[in-house]
């Protein structure tokens, strides 16, 4: 039986391992990084201060709304029109009000569709909605109060 000459592990080799591992290590976190850069301009808003304002609007409505009451049950009529039953603080049917809605797909892949929803029984407001899974939120006048609400529709 031939035996095979091994060549010796020398300290040559041993540095071109770690160089070509550092080497590989640094490329692909630069290939990431300009990936990174290139799809996202790290501006989320232009001004922080007007931003935080309108959050501090947002907080405030979110107060008055539950300070109503009010509830909202979202689930699809039997000929596919979304059906909203609202009702008030006490739990009966919220009628006589102003409805609107915006339904949003949650990835974007269908433009949103902006409703007027109808009253059709005491408190059970219905608007069309193509099928599929929607975001949608809901803007209720009544009495001089405004609620607004958000949802998942299928």
């Amino acid at each position: 039986m031939a035996q095979l000459s091994a060549r010796p592990f020398t300290g040559r080799h041993m540095a071109l391992v770690m160089i070509g591992f550092f080497g590989v290590v640094i490329a692909v976190n630069v290939l990431l990084a300009n990936l990174a850069v290139s799809t996202f301009s790290g501006t989320v808003v232009e001004n922080s201060y007007v931003a935080s304002q309108g959050f501090n609007r947002l907080l405030g409505a979110a107060k008055a709304d539950k300070a109503l009451g009010w509830k909202m049950a979202l689930g699809r009529a039997g000929s596919g029109a979304v059906r909203f039953t609202l009702s008030d603080a006490s739990g009966r049917p919220l009628t006589g009000a102003a409805v609107r809605a915006e339904a949003d797909h949650p990835l974007g892949a269908k433009a949103p569709v902006m409703m007027a929803p109808r009253e059709v029984a005491p408190g059970i407001y219905e608007a069309a909605l193509p099928a599929g899974r929607w975001h949608v939120g809901i803007e209720v006048r009544r009495g001089g109060h405004v609620w607004h609400a958000e949802d998942d529709a299928l």
